[in-house]
């Protein structure tokens, strides 16, 4: 069981979580909880973190000994409020669970997980809370495996533990065709493969961590994503997330995820020989920067190219000073940066049998007068990078379109 920050956000929420948490063990199961800090907690101590480190915060180990206290706060209470209530219960941070990360500061990815330790809890009758989001690096220093990691603390948990499911609970009560705050007829999802999930967390859906995703469909552990916020058995409400093999029915479209964190870079006059793609992507990846929509064309002069990618806005200024950096290496003549741009995207495994979804998608958009900077695509996904502005109406078009909000659920 996992509970991210709105679900802890106070003592009263908390209080409710060890109900959610006490219906379990009432049920026969041995519980492991992952919990996050309480809501807005992390950011707090991120910003106490910037004023001490000045100009040294991006990815300093002493980071993530702050951010990650957080969790170890959350965790505590939890366990205390448990015990209150008469059931045993005992907290863990993530060095005393062994789980073990590289020494990647704010981006750790977890390598290995001894479950000796709380099997034994299990074993004692106790509830295991552990702190999400944090790990121990090989020389025993805290780690922390990026925002929205206690969702990965927890499925790679179940995962070592061979847990029956991940139950995530947040203050929804599952995943939607679209956000409703933008759709009005956006509906809950029933089922999703986990295929589907991880697309929609890859392109913008803040449901899930995409790598909590990835290890679930990696170990076929089912993800159940959940309300925290009404009482045990009020609302059985909830998306179950699985192996395609067990949706016997598969929508063309299930959902239009839409993401305004977006920048894009132009690097223009190029030299267009081998190698300078390799120098310019290396470079990125080796300070941890993500990029995606890749698009080169050639210049006017047919010895260079330019070459734009998007990549998280908040990557934005690293990448490029590190491009910056390599311009003579490189040899491009100029480099532009746009914050004006956000990516809408759709995704369902019922496109690999469909043909007309590209079209559908892109008349929609030429009706409504939406340009399209770069696009692209996978078995099961379309992404259209377009004008900032236009985002919600994006949105709005392609769900008629698909006529998401039109069909009752009845699979994926």
């Amino acid at each position: 069981m996992k509970f991210g920050g709105t679900s802890v956000a106070d003592l009263s929420r908390i209080e409710r979580v060890a109900r959610h948490v006490a219906a379990e063990v009432a049920s026969g199961k041995e519980v492991c909880v992952v919990v996050s800090a309480m809501a807005g907690e992390t950011d707090r101590l991120v910003g106490l973190a910037a004023a001490a480190a000045g100009e040294g915060l991006h990815r300093n180990a002493d980071v993530d000994t702050v951010v990650s206290s957080g969790e170890q706060v959350t965790a505590g209470l939890l366990a205390l409020v448990l015990q209150r209530e008469g059931i045993a219960a005992r907290s863990f941070l993530g060095w005393q669970v062994a789980m073990r990360t590289d020494d990647t500061p704010s981006a750790a990815t977890i390598h290995h997980i001894d479950t000796t330790t709380l099997a034994n809890t299990f074993k004692q009758g106790e509830v295991a809370v552990v702190a999400g989001f944090q790990g121990v690096s090989p020389d025993g220093r805290i780690t922390t495996i990026g925002r929205g990691g206690s969702d990965t603390t927890a499925v790679a948990l179940a995962a070592a533990l061979k847990a029956c499911r991940c139950d995530i609970y947040t203050d929804v009560d599952g995943v939607y065709t679209s956000d409703p705050r933008i759709v009005a007829s956006a509906r809950r999802l029933d089922r999703l493969t986990f295929e589907e999930m991880l697309e929609m967390a890859s392109v913008g859906a803040k449901v899930l961590h995409t790598r909590s995703v990835g290890i679930a469909m990696a170990h076929g552990v089912p993800i159940r994503v959940l309300s925290s916020l009404t009482e045990p058995g009020e609302n059985g409400a909830c998306t179950l997330i699985m192996d395609e093999n067990d949706i016997i029915e598969r929508r063309t479209v299930s959902a239009v995820v839409p993401s305004r964190a977006e920048a894009r870079i132009s690097l223009l006059g190029v030299p267009n020989v081998p190698g300078k793609s390799g120098i310019i992507f290396t470079a990125l990846a080796d300070a941890k920067v993500n990029i995606d929509m890749i698009v080169q064309s050639q210049a006017r002069a047919g010895e260079s190219a330019n070459m734009s990618f998007t990549l998280k806005e908040a990557d934005l200024s690293l990448a490029q000073s590190i491009l910056a950096g390599l311009k003579d290496e490189i040899g491009f003549t100029d480099l532009m940066a746009d914050q004006d741009v956000s990516k809408v995207s759709i995704i369902g495994v019922g496109m690999n049998d469909h043909s007309g979804v590209a079209a559908t998608m892109f008349a929609a958009f030429g009706k409504k007068g939406i340009n399209i900077h770069n696009i692209s695509t996978s078995e099961i996904k379309i992404s259209a990078l377009i004008p900032a502005d236009y985002t919600e109406l994006a949105v709005r078009t392609l769900h008629d379109a698909f006529g998401l909000g039109e069909v009752s659920e009845g699979g994926a």
